[in-house]
């Protein structure tokens, strides 16, 4: 694996990246941390990042911007469709080809799923896609992974808890075909009316992860994980509010739940948060999901570096 085979690579699913890539991805993400900020914002200078997200972001948006920022590039988008053309009914193909012309790579979240594959097709320059409807986010998948490898110093032979919407929530999806790549155990746990899309993981289920479900947070399940990768109820995909009422607030994690777990068990989440985990977890050494969010920038610049460069460090 080298340099090359990233160069002007879309990245839209995180099934087209293969252990080997992955790996790649993460041993050149501390590589490119551990630069100077002189050699390092070579890897972006005058080149522009184009985003486009037709659904709120503030991790995403903004680590895509630091970690440009951090090449030596600059960045340019909407993040508010009502201030673009996209309010006047604007395509979302005529949208990419205007970006495309303005940008050196583009950055795209849409609410429906298959946008980042049709956007990518159109686009010239390379597309990185930020989260398409319920069914991926790759760049978050990447980050996860990277969080695990580095605070746990493996990811073989751990056990993943995966908790809350399991159905809509798209880090899910990505992360599962992520740790298909590894020797691990997940145990999904959600509400009966929010487990896993079985035709979503179709390919997984061929793999033979070992995968067990689970509708409550039960101490046997609790004892057994290294890793709680919790996620919000994702209301604004809900066809039917009501459902909605149903089933907010199921989990919360907090300092109860973390008398449970192993001593050295890693929490995370994708964020935004609801009132699935507590606050008063936070300060714990058991909470990483605010490391998480900083991995966020260092992978993406890492990414951003990969498909703008031919030859980088």
């Amino acid at each position: 694996m080298s340099i090359e085979n990233f160069f002007n690579r879309d990245i839209v699913s995180i099934k087209d990246f293969s252990r080997q890539d992955l790996e790649f991805i993460f041993n050149y993400t501390d590589r490119v941390s551990a630069l100077g900020q002189n050699k390092k914002s070579e890897l972006g200078r005058g080149r522009t990042l184009g985003y486009i997200f037709y659904e709120p972001s503030t991790r995403t948006r903004m680590s895509f911007e630091a970690a440009m920022a951090s090449l030596g590039g600059s960045s340019i988008g909407i993040f508010d469709s009502k201030s673009s053309s996209v309010e006047k009914g604007e395509s979302l193909a005529d949208t990419i080809r205007i970006m495309d012309l303005y940008s050196d790579v583009i950055v795209l979240r849409h609410p429906l799923d298959g946008s980042s594959r049709f956007a990518a097709e159109l686009s010239e320059n390379p597309l990185i896609n930020a989260g398409s409807g319920s069914e991926e986010h790759p760049t978050q998948a990447m980050l996860d992974l990277y969080t695990i490898l580095k605070e746990k110093g493996r990811i073989d032979g751990l056990s993943v808890g995966i908790v809350g919407d399991l159905k809509y929530g798209r880090t899910v999806y990505s992360l599962l075909y992520g740790l298909a790549n590894y020797n691990v155990d997940i145990h999904l746990i959600s509400p009966p009316t929010l487990t896993i899309r079985k035709e979503s993981i179709y390919d997984i289920e061929k793999k033979k992860l070992k995968m067990y479900e689970h509708y409550e947070l039960e101490d046997r399940v609790l004892t057994k994980l290294d890793v709680i990768y919790v996620t919000r109820i994702q209301r604004e995909r809900f066809p039917d509010p009501q459902e909605y009422e149903k089933v907010k607030g199921t989990y919360t994690i907090d300092s109860n739940t973390l008398r449970k777990t192993k001593p050295d068990v890693s929490l995370m989440h994708p964020m935004p948060r609801m009132q699935e985990i507590s606050h008063s977890v936070d300060n714990t050494k058991n909470a990483i999901y605010f490391k998480q969010a900083a991995y966020g920038k260092e992978l993406r610049a890492a990414l951003l570096a990969l498909v703008l460069n031919e030859n980088a460090v």
